[in-house]
């Protein structure tokens, strides 16, 4: 039969076909079909004889090609044919599709559609089909019958579409059915239905089939719907990290765990190519994510999660989005920086919004994902985390210090935001090791390159690149013996910080080693100064760090002498012998720079004691050098007068005179060496016969000290030619050559004291030679303070450094005013008994401290060691609060009336400063500092100890400066002492700083600040500033402040009176500590300054609510109805209660200047703010419909209570200008006078058009809302007034006519305001 057919259909004509194959069954044709299919026999000729017999034009043939479609799908699915003649059909039902009538076609889809559902398909092969079915009834113009109505061919399709899409789909075929729409024309409806399903889909699939789904998604995309695909996929995986890090995080029973973490690491990396290459071929999808990422910034910043930020990272290898997703990136890391902020310094905030995820926490997830072959986004992790770094470091300021540690508010975001960008390099760093010689090399190429801006940063990377991997990074030791050729050019701070950093590599790399002593050799004869100086630090590093045999150990210094990966034995026997030689060798160079000037030699004085503290061994050599260059300024014979050279320590240069050689500090090295060596070396070397050699020149060294001190006694200033009758002046050479002599023999002077202390054992004698040490650098700091005028105070700032160490002042303090030894007793009254040395040993302790807040370190031993500095603090902290706190300010000064501050005052002020270096440097030790303070806790249980709170401790010791603060406040206003005020509030905001807000004691110091302002009143403006600052500064941590303000700002009112002077305002008396003196501009601008960040935060409220409003009407579900959403109803009781606030102060008659500049662009912002809530709700009423009573409120408020009395409070402000400015012409001054008078009235006069600007935009936008929410907003509204400005042609011409008679060449041109009728704006 399959024979005749085939004949039969070899004739021209069809018509005989036609005939025979109506004559047969459909089970006979569909038999024969499956029987030649089925034995491969090629039924591919049978099928088109078949489709020759059945035109489509009889409906016959029709039904007859429709019965074979059904048959032929049927084998096709089976899975009983080869794959070629599967293939084969399918391409001929392909072909054939197009002939259909349209109501087979629907049939036909039917089936397709039912056999999906009902999961009945085997292969999914004749899936291919279906997309030509639904194209080609897409095709069909005429109206079919589908279900109970007429559809045309495109709407059919739609249908079809739309049905299939609402079924259930098996997740074996998800994949083929997303491939197959790609074939299928669909308009951007019917894509947003398929991808809509496909992504419903996501979750049910198992995780290897998500990426080719997500791969046919993409190529889909091009049709339409690219937002949703991605938003789709970026938001399954987002729940799926969440979802996979809670069960991590969550459950020891990891057998639980759904997901491998590899695996879906690996699935996530594959998705993310799959991605960047579809972005690749289509900008459009790239345009569409960037949008995507800048949708969430608007709202909550909920759309950067791990997943989108790997993405973007890895779409910067795309060059045209490259620039755009690093900007994306930035601005949303300083964002979520300034936001977290903005948070913390807000309980108003903190009550309305959730806890925000992190950026920085999320992109550090993401470094530490990409171990798992995420190759594609090192690349961009690395570039992020410099730019972060270059962009956000510290930065240069005028005098060349650089602002490190600045805690001011702004700086906070920038530091958290360069911190980042160093711990995703350092992490990066750990997990690639492909990347690493980049990330070295970059961080090198900065350090050398930006030598004149700060990199601390970047020093501070090197070091923990190098301190976490010595080993690996010798394979890139060429490129840090490169560094090291540009050591001579780079300054000294660079130098050290990158010698400090790269000085574990030194100990693995003996190569590195030597480049680095050539170098240093090289630079120690340059003719730059500041090459020799890098060479004493490179060398004395060097000292340090290289132990020779038998130093002790080095738990005894001060810092780490190593670091504890460097598995490399470098302190074996061999080792040590080397390190000997290689350490005399550095010795000897250095010896040479004791000829140099005096900056060299004075940075080797400061060094020695540190080397000398790490490598023992090499005492002998440091000390004979030491002595040897003492020798050359001693005058040895015992009964000369002065017994130093000062004149070999001065060098004259023709008119040039400089210090040659610093004595004070080489005097001071030798006294801290020796202190060291009888301290540590003595004791462990007992009863060592060969040592009493060494041992004679330590006698030698003690011996000269000794002497130098009983002279240093007996002289008298005009031995050294210093006394009353000097010239001390900066112009003349004798006097700059005096100058440095004088501040010599201070320093001379201040060693000896510590010297002589330090060996006295307590004896009465030695106290009475340091007191005498003191006079002599008493008489010389006041002869010296007398003399400096104006023009020599930079002389003076040297006095500042002084030679004192941080221990010992920390003894003196101690032993001065807390020793109550018997035996002590009668020796320390010598010291005692003199005020001047008391306040000397005060006043040194405040310098060190500062000193400690702008550099980070202090000057003499152990200067550089944080952990002894701390240990210090806290023993000089214990007994200044002892001294303050028992001996108060009033009765030492009522006792002596002497000139200059008070010891009290002096330990004030030293609280003070240490309080807030203490927060700036130790923030994880505060619990150890305040423990320490407490000297009733000394002696008892450790235990009990150490559950005590810090918010408890620092409750305690708040305790007694409120005390003294109270004591103080209930004085007479006379005997007021302001300074100590100012300090004890400055104390207290402080310690506050270190209650929780949500404890007792918190609450309970602001109850007590806001009872101090509202009960005291004092006219010291300065102290109210503070006071107040301290109040609100707590109260914005406790609850919004804005009933605050309002009752400030009716205390203003009341105090200033009105602009109407006929109107009597009642006196209000909320806070005392408002009155006449202080109420403007001191507690007015700070108001007005607490009300600014008050609508900041409204305006951050207002733009997040913004952003959810949109987020919300893409996807369509709006839950929360304007009125029961908290946050919308917390902003109008802000503004509400802010507008009341302004109500008092716009009719207050403020003196012109500052305060009405700042009220003015208070009431702009204030506009602007009203404004944007007005334009909030004009997007919110379109999916709700109505805005809540409360609004209309505030609406009503605004019109009633702000913006006319804004119109009087302009008039007001322009009059008083006004009448400035005719006061200034009457008295006929000189022109200038008037142009500046004009100029002033301009500038002070600029905020008002922009307030009237404000107004009117408010009233626009509330017209188009009142057409919105139906609700008439405007019939509160008071008409505006129209302010034209208009040009006198007469007066113009009078003043023209007068400048002419006076041959001016300026035109000075008066313009008068003219008010015309008030009109409507609307």
């Amino acid at each position: 039969m399959d024979q005749k057919i085939l004949c039969l259909a070899a004739e021209k004509t069809a018509d005989k076909l036609q005939k025979f194959l109506q004559t047969l069954k459909d089970d006979d044709l569909t038999n024969l079909l499956q029987n030649q299919a089925v034995k491969g026999n090629a039924p591919g000729a049978l099928l088109r004889a078949i489709f020759k017999g059945s035109p489509c034009s009889e409906e016959g043939g029709a039904l007859r090609r429709r019965k074979v479609y059904t048959c032929c799908i049927q084998l096709v699915e089976s899975g009983d044919l080869q794959k070629e003649v599967a293939s084969e059909i399918i391409g001929l039902l392909m072909l054939e599709a197009y002939h259909f009538p349209g109501l087979l076609l629907i049939e036909l889809a039917n089936e397709f559609i039912g056999a999906i559902k009902e999961g009945s398909l085997v292969n999914g092969k004749s899936l291919e089909l279906l997309p030509i079915i639904l194209t080609a009834l897409a095709t069909k113009k005429e109206n079919l019958s589908y279900g109970k109505g007429e559809l045309s061919g495109e709407e059919c399709k739609k249908q079809l579409i739309n049905t299939l899409c609402s079924g259930r789909w098996d997740q074996q075929y998800v994949i083929q059915l997303t491939s197959m729409f790609k074939d299928v024309p669909l308009t951007p409806e019917e894509v947003e239905f398929v991808v809509g399903k496909v992504l419903k889909m996501f979750s049910k699939l198992n995780l290897q089939e998500i990426p080719p789904l997500v791969y046919q998604l993409l190529v889909l995309s091009s049709k339409g719907s690219r937002k949703s695909i991605l938003d789709g996929i970026i938001t399954f995986f987002n729940e799926l990290d969440k979802q996979h890090n809670e069960e991590q995080s969550g459950d020891e029973l990891l057998d639980l765990v759904t997901v491998p973490s590899g695996e879906l690491r690996h699935v996530e990396g594959t998705i993310i190519l799959h991605i960047v290459f579809a972005i690749k071929l289509d900008c459009e999808l790239g345009r569409e994510l960037l949008k995507h990422v800048k949708a969430g910034q608007q709202g909550d910043s909920n759309n950067l999660c791990p997943f989108s930020i790997a993405l973007l990272l890895s779409v910067t290898r795309i060059q045209r989005f490259e620039e755009q997703v690093f900007d994306l990136l930035k601005t949303s890391i300083v964002k979520n920086f300034k936001d977290l902020q903005l948070l913390q310094g807000s309980k108003f905030l903190q009550n309305l919004v959730p806890h925000r995820s992190c950026v920085s926490t999320m992109i550090l997830e993401v470094v530490k994902n990409s171990v798992h072959s995420w190759d594609h986004i090192t690349q961009g992790l690395v570039e992020l985390g410099f730019i972060l770094m270059d962009l956000y470091g510290p930065k240069k300021i005028l005098d060349g210090k650089t602002v490190e540690t600045s805690s001011s508010l702004s700086k906070m975001p920038n530091q958290y935001t360069c911190k980042l960008g160093a711990n995703i390099l350092l992490e990066t760093f750990k997990i690639h090791e492909m990347i690493r010689q980049e990330i070295l090399e970059q961080v090198l190429n900065r350090v050398v390159t930006r030598a004149s801006s700060p990199i601390s940063h970047f020093l501070d990377l090197l070091s923990n690149i190098i301190t976490y991997a010595p080993l690996v990074l010798q394979s890139c030791s060429s490129k840090v013996t490169e560094t090291f050729d540009f050591l001579s050019f780079l300054p000294l701070q660079t130098v050290q910080g990158l010698l400090k950093a790269v000085q574990p590599l030194l100990k693995v790399s003996m190569s590195m080693r030597d480049s680095l002593i050539l170098v240093l050799r090289k630079a120690m004869f340059a003719s730059q100064l500041d090459a020799r100086k890098s060479a004493v630090a490179g060398f004395l590093l060097l000292l340090k760090n290289f132990k020779v045999l038998g130093s002790l150990s080095s738990s005894q210094c001060s810092q780490s002498i190593g670091v504890s990966q460097v598995h490399v034995d470098i302190h074996s026997r061999y080792n040590s012998v080397a390190n000997e030689t290689f350490c005399l060798e550095i010795m000897d160079s250095l010896r040479r720079c004791l000829g140099q000037q005096a900056d060299v030699r004075l940075m080797l004085y400061e060094g020695f004691y540190d080397v000398l503290r790490r490598n023992s061994q090499l005492a002998n050599s440091i000390m004979q050098t030491l002595l040897s260059q003492l020798k050359q300024f001693y005058e040895s014979k015992p009964d000369v007068l002065p017994p130093l050279k000062l004149e070999a320590c001065i060098l004259t240069q023709g008119d040039q005179i400089s210090l040659q050689e610093p004595l004070d500090y080489l005097l001071c090295c030798i006294q801290h060496c020796l202190a060291w060596y009888k301290s540590r070396v003595v004791s462990v070397k007992q009863g060592d016969e060969e040592e009493e050699e060494e041992e004679g020149f330590y006698q030698e060294l003690d011996d000269i000290l000794e002497s130098i001190t009983n002279r240093m006694i007996k002289s008298e200033l005009e031995d050294f030619e210093l006394d009353k009758s000097a010239d001390f002046s900066q112009s003349t050479g004798i006097g700059i050559k005096n100058n440095i002599s004088a501040f010599l023999v201070m320093g001379v002077c201040e060693v000896l004291i510590e010297y002589n202390f330090c060996i006295s054992n307590f004896s009465k004698n030695k106290f009475e030679e340091v007191l005498s040490l003191f006079m002599c650098y008493k008489k010389l700091s006041d002869i010296l303070s007398e003399k400096a005028g104006k023009g020599k105070a930079k002389m003076t700032n040297k006095t500042n450094d002084s030679f004192l160490s941080m221990k010992f002042v920390s003894d003196l303090l101690t032993a001065l005013f807390r020793d109550s030894t018997q035996s002590h007793e009668e020796s320390l009254s010598v010291l005692r008994s003199n005020n001047e040395f008391m306040r000397y040993a005060v006043t040194v302790a405040l310098q060190k401290v500062q000193q400690l807040k702008e550099t980070g370190h202090v000057s003499g031993p152990d200067g550089q060691n944080l952990d002894k500095i701390f240990q210090n603090l806290c023993d000089i902290t214990r007994v200044l609060l002892w001294r303050y706190t028992s001996i108060p300010t009033s009765v030492e000064e009522s006792a002596k009336k002497e000139k200059g501050k008070s010891i009290s005052l002096l330990c004030l002020e030293g609280l003070q400063k240490i309080f807030s270096v203490v927060q700036q440097f130790y923030q994880p030790k505060i619990q150890q500092f305040l423990r320490a303070l407490d000297v009733t806790d000394q002696e008892g249980d450790e235990g009990e100890d150490a559950n005590v709170s810090v918010t408890q401790r620092a409750a305690f010791q708040i305790r007694q400066f409120q005390r003294s603060l109270l004591n103080l406040l209930s004085s007479e206003e006379e005997d007021f002492n302001s300074k100590e005020a100012l300090l004890l509030v400055s104390v207290l905001s402080n310690l506050s700083k270190l209650l929780e807000p949500s404890s007792p004691q918190f609450v309970q110091m602001l109850s007590w600040t806001s009872k101090i302002c509202k009960e005291n009143s004092r006219e010291d403006a300065s102290f109210c500033k503070s006071l107040m600052n301290l109040l609100f500064s707590l109260h914005v941590l406790y609850k919004s402040p804005v009933t605050l303000l309002r009752d400030l700002s009716q205390d203003i009112h009341g105090q200033l009176g009105d602009i109407d002077q006929d109107v009597e305002v009642e006196k209000t008396n909320h806070f005392a500590m408002v009155n006449l003196k202080t109420a403007a501009p001191t507690v007015c601008l700070l108001v007005l300054s607490q009300a600014e960040k008050v609508l900041e935060e409204v305006d951050w409220l207002i733009t997040k609510l913004k952003g959810q409003v949109s987020q919300e009407t893409l996807s369509e579900t709006s839950q929360a109805t304007p009125q029961n959403n908290p946050a919308e109803k917390a902003i109008i009781i802000q503004l509400g209660t802010l507008l009341t606030f302004f109500h008092e102060l716009v009719q207050t008659a403020l003196p012109s200047g500052s305060c009405v500049d700042t009220l003015l662009k208070d009431l702009c912002k204030m506009y602007t703010i009203l404004t944007a809530l007005v334009r909030y709700y004009l997007q919110v009423c379109r999916s709700s419909g109505g805005i809540p009573k409360n609004m209309e409120k505030l609406v009503k408020l605004s019109g009633s209570h702000l913006t006319p009395l804004c119109y009087s409070c302009i008039s007001y402000v322009q009059n008083k200008k006004g009448n400035n400015l005719k006061y200034t012409g009457e008295k006929k001054k000189e022109k200038t006078a008037v142009a500046t008078a004009m100029a002033r009235v301009l500038r002070e006069t600029k905020p008002i058009p922009n307030l009237i600007f404000a107004i009117e935009q408010y009233e626009k936008f509330l017209i188009h809302l009142s057409k919105k929410s139906k609700v008439n907003l405007m019939q509160h509204m008071k008409l505006s007034t129209s302010r034209d400005f208009k040009i006198k042609g007469n007066i113009l011409d009078m003043v023209l006519g007068e400048d002419r008679e006076d041959e001016s060449e300026e035109v000075s041109s008066h313009f008068c305001l003219e008010h015309s009728k008030p009109y409507p704006t609307y």
